[in-house]
């Protein structure tokens, strides 16, 4: 049985037991009314077993949103606020999120700020979203193309990580998840890297190794709650990862990359940028670039790419004062945050891609 994890005001809760959670913890807060917000492929292949565990007399609303990272935006996040209003929702409402991060993060930032904030859980069905979503209380939607520009900082009143939803994932959402728990490795622990590749994808082992990644978040969350410090080493591969993700969704002559797959690309253009800033070692270099490739495959950039891409970084949130301010690492586990690196270091980690 996986332990809970305790979180900034609020705790994560594993497979059997967080249904008796949810149903005692409804039964004594004496809610007004349930909502629950899905897309179309969690109303599908997840509500009907979720709504199977709950015991209550409340009345249960469902909200749909359609899926995916196109639709994370504040149009999406008016027609729930106004669905929230037109079906009687009220201050003492309790909103779950079931789906993937688009959903947790959209739904947090819609309770949130639906009359200035009413109680919300996240149950994450996706294995990005238990890992990496489920921690820190980060809500938020895309302005445009623009990855998470809109938000608040709130935490929900309890995360529940099932994943027997993993079951109902195709294999390419898995391997997004993944990525970031890969991540956790690098910037934490590499006996946990080594951990990941050789992991058989077991389910116990599966569940086991959420649990360290969930714990490894957690332990960097809770010392820097507000991502003043220690808390920016979570976005380790990111900087150029989200700039990617953005640039080819609103490229129609790019394929739309799920957000692992563009990360699992930041993450070797970073470590290229570590070996070259500082010496990071280049058998490990060589090691994380052919996981990555292996794992997630290669994507085709073009010279003319690469400025549009860097163009897009001075929108990323960890900038200060104009400067753009990237994560790398000395070695695996040893991060030093705020390197600024010049365009055409930027350029050469691409071409350094390009090139494996």
């Amino acid at each position: 049985m996986l332990q809970p994890i305790t979180c900034n005001n609020y705790t994560i809760h594993f497979n059997e037991e967080i249904y008796t959670r949810l149903n005692k913890h409804i039964d004594s807060h004496f809610y007004s009314k349930i909502f629950v917000l899905v897309d179309e492929n969690t109303h599908e292949h997840c509500l009907p077993y979720f709504l199977s565990n709950v015991q209550t007399n409340l009345e249960i609303e469902i909200i749909e949103i359609e899926a995916g990272e196109e639709h994370k935006n504040i149009e999406t996040c008016s027609g729930v606020w106004n669905v929230l209003s037109e079906l009687g929702a009220d201050r003492k409402s309790l909103m779950i999120n079931l789906g993937g991060g688009v959903v947790t993060d959209l739904g947090g930032f819609v309770a949130s700020t639906f009359m200035r904030g009413i109680d919300f859980i996240n149950v994450p069905t996706t294995l990005l979203a238990m890992v990496d979503a489920s921690v820190g209380g980060k809500t938020g939607v895309d302005l445009g193309s623009l990855k998470n520009q809109i938000g608040v900082i709130n935490v929900p009143v309890f995360v529940f990580v099932d994943t027997k939803f993993l079951n109902t994932l195709p294999s390419e959402q898995v391997r997004s998840g993944f990525a970031e728990m890969l991540k956790h490795g690098l910037i934490h622990d590499e006996k946990y890297w080594d951990k990941l590749l050789k992991t058989s994808g077991e389910t116990n082992e599966l569940d086991n190794l959420i649990h360290e990644s969930i714990v490894i978040k957690n332990k960097v969350v809770m010392e820097d709650p507000k991502e003043s410090g220690l808390r920016k080493t979570l976005n380790y591969g990111h900087t150029l990862g989200h700039a990617i993700e953005s640039y080819f969704l609103q490229e129609p002559s790019k394929p739309t990359l799920l957000h692992g797959e563009a990360i699992a690309i930041g993450m070797i253009l970073a470590t290229f940028l570590s070996h070259e800033l500082h010496s990071f070692p280049v058998n490990k270099l060589k090691t994380i670039t052919e996981v990555f490739i292996q794992k997630y495959g290669k994507v085709q950039f073009e010279p003319t790419d690469y400025e549009r891409i860097i163009e897009l970084l001075k929108f990323d949130k960890k900038n200060a004062f104009g400067d753009i301010n990237f994560v790398l690492l000395e070695d695996i586990g040893k991060t030093i945050i705020d390197v600024k690196v010049d365009n055409d270091l930027i350029i050469k980690s691409f071409e350094y891609y390009k090139n494996h």
